[in-house]
């Protein structure tokens, strides 16, 4: 194989300074929101705008079902990871309304799942002016090392604003392909929990998958790569919670991070 990844040959040299669990792979593949860059409150915010705004103009009939949207569990559970259409259908579905499903250019609303999923897009686009988009240290610095390291990697995400995230957080050279939401109507790939993104990141990058490690923060992204017969599976767990590193474990994490930090061997 005459590919980058391939001539890069497998990490684990005396001095590459990672953790032996990536030694032997060939790629790293990188969801972006919360592993990245700092971009899932914003997306989580825009999102509890427009499902809110849903509950409060089609209240469901069960009292039970009408509390508004919770930005971290009710984000995680339903929307993460997952392409704006079918996690707008899940969080609707789960507070029992079912929505004509409307057309891309549907305006922003309630009246139907595209149209909420505009809100969605205008609520995020507005706050993407107002907070400043950063990527985590631990992240940069475990990019760097596997720069020098010659390791490829990939950024995989279901938004479409992925490419402008990574380039407000000045970490787009980092990445030798980038595999979005664009890409997903574009090359019909279905959302995670299904593989398909991180299959066709692996292919950009010319190696197999049982030859690369994915890093996710998602559930449906941590399933996706265990689906996708990847190497090594690390979940990140930014809250601190047990119950959160078990869920990810549960979903396929091999290796649960607080950090990235935590893939650099010290």
């Amino acid at each position: 194989m005459t590919t980058a990844a391939a001539a890069a040959g497998p990490i684990g040299t005396p001095h590459d300074g990672l953790v032996p669990q990536l030694h032997g792979l060939h790629a790293v593949v990188f969801d972006t929101d919360e592993i990245i860059t700092d971009s899932a409150p914003v997306h989580a915010a825009a999102w509890k705008a427009a499902f809110d705004a849903v509950l409060h103009a089609r209240p469901p009939a069960d009292p039970a079902l009408r509390g508004t949207f919770d930005p971290v569990g009710d984000y995680r559970r339903h929307v993460d990871g997952k392409h704006r259409i079918d996690g707008a259908t899940d969080f609707l579905t789960t507070r029992g309304m079912t929505l004509p499903l409307g057309t891309p250019r549907d305006a922003p609303g309630t009246d139907s799942v595209w149209a909420v999923v505009a809100a969605k897009e205008a609520a995020f686009t507005a706050r993407l002016d107002e907070h400043r988009v950063e990527a985590y240290p631990g992240a940069v610095h475990l990019l760097d090392r596997l720069r020098r390291a010659d390791v490829p990697c990939a950024a995989v995400s279901a938004s479409r604003h992925t490419r402008d995230l990574l380039l407000r957080a000045g970490v787009r050279a980092y990445f030798a392909c980038l595999v979005d939401g664009r890409d997903t109507a574009h090359l019909d790939l279905k959302d995670a929990p299904a593989p398909d993104l991180f299959l066709e990141a692996a292919r950009r990058l010319a190696v197999e998958p049982s030859a690369a490690a994915v890093v996710g923060f998602a559930f449906a992204g941590v399933e996706a790569g265990r689906r996708g017969g990847f190497a090594l599976v690390v979940g990140v767990d930014r809250t601190g919670t047990e119950a959160s590193a078990t869920e990810l474990r549960r979903h396929g994490a091999d290796v649960v991070v607080h950090d990235l930090a935590e893939l650099l061997d010290s």
